[in-house]
């Protein structure tokens, strides 16, 4: 019978304490606790799936902490939704509607009680929305609007009085894909500095002094791109492409060194997701569920993703890769 030296080419180590920096698989006896131990990793992290949405939709954006977070509008084509449901870490409940329903939409917020919701489309003509709205926890109300009326764009920031914008898709004739950048200082919008890239159906995640645009939609023989653009707070720069070029996905970060992409689309739904650790892309644990169009908040290390094309209310969240120290019966 084979034994654990044979099977691993270490032998089981006997010490008074753990190592400082064991690798996965490896195991130990510690005589101070008298216990055997070893360390067993999730490398890739997990999708799980989570409570459904009340309303199933696609083309919804959201914003929030990953155990508070909010779902916003959308679209079944038609009608466009201007339902609102918050999340609880396990089911969703329906709160204030805003104030005008439209699909493709951005928003930014990290916290439940100040998110800032723009663009999309309405269900008028023209078609593309400027409008903006500010939450405070309990309701609703339009502020000043995007400098350029445009949908499919991409939001980041940490609240209602700090966001930023990027691409999308503007009434301008003929429409055109954008590298439009503008920031919102609680009180207005103002353009700044564009992406090197113009491109709609954009993936965004950070605040307004560290984000990150991914993916989206260019005029290019594919329709999709793989590239990525850091914001330092004053310019985008190009860094290193995703692994699969893709658009209408999920996007979730703190900052241009942490984020997570998830679905979206190569030409069919994808379930691929990707961890950006600030100087690459690494191919994760897929979605349980393919998709784009779908929702998104939350972190690098907990997000949430929510409805899609169908359109579903099927949601999933996100936990980390993770290492833990496992204690072995002996008994």
């Amino acid at each position: 019978m084979a034994n654990y030296k044979d099977i691993h080419g270490t032998q089981i180590e006997v010490r008074s304490d753990n190592p400082s920096n064991p690798v996965n698989g490896q195991v130990w006896y510690n005589t101070t606790d008298q216990k055997l131990r070893g360390l067993s990793s999730n490398p890739v992290g997990s999708w799980a799936t989570t409570g459904n949405l009340n309303q199933a939709r696609r083309r919804l954006t959201g914003a929030g902490p990953s155990t508070a977070g909010l779902a916003i509008s959308g679209t079944n084509d038609p009608p466009y939704f201007a339902n609102v449901e918050q999340y609880n870490g396990s089911a969703w409940t329906e709160i204030a509607n805003v104030t005008t329903a439209r699909e493709e939409t951005a928003a930014a917020g990290k916290s439940a009680t100040s998110i800032l919701f723009f663009g999309g489309n309405e269900n008028t003509t023209p078609k593309h929305s400027g409008k903006t709205e500010s939450w405070n926890g309990t309701s609703w109300s339009e502020v000043a609007d995007l400098n350029l009326s445009r949908a499919e764009l991409a939001g980041a920031g940490a609240s209602n009085t700090s966001a930023l914008t990027f691409g999308g898709i503007g009434d301008s004739p003929p429409p055109s894909r954008g590298a439009l950048v503008e920031s919102w200082n609680g009180t207005s919008w103002s353009e700044v500095a564009d992406l090197n890239t113009s491109r709609d159906d954009v993936m965004g995640a950070g605040i307004i002094t560290s984000a990150l645009a991914f993916g989206g939609h260019t005029p290019s023989p594919s329709g999709k791109t793989a590239v990525t653009e850091s914001w330092n707070g004053t310019s985008f720069a190009e860094v290193a492409d995703l692994n699969t070029a893709r658009s209408t996905g999920g996007g979730a970060g703190d900052t241009n060194t942490a984020a997570l992409m998830y679905g979206g689309t190569t030409g069919s739904a994808s379930a691929n997701t990707e961890l950006w650790n600030g100087t690459s892309w690494t191919e994760v644990a897929n979605l349980n569920t393919a998709r784009s169009d779908q929702g998104e908040f939350g972190s690098s290390a907990n997000a949430l993703s929510f409805g899609g094309n169908g359109p579903t209310a099927v949601a999933e969240e996100w936990s980390e890769p993770t290492l833990t120290i496992q204690e072995f019966d002996l008994s």
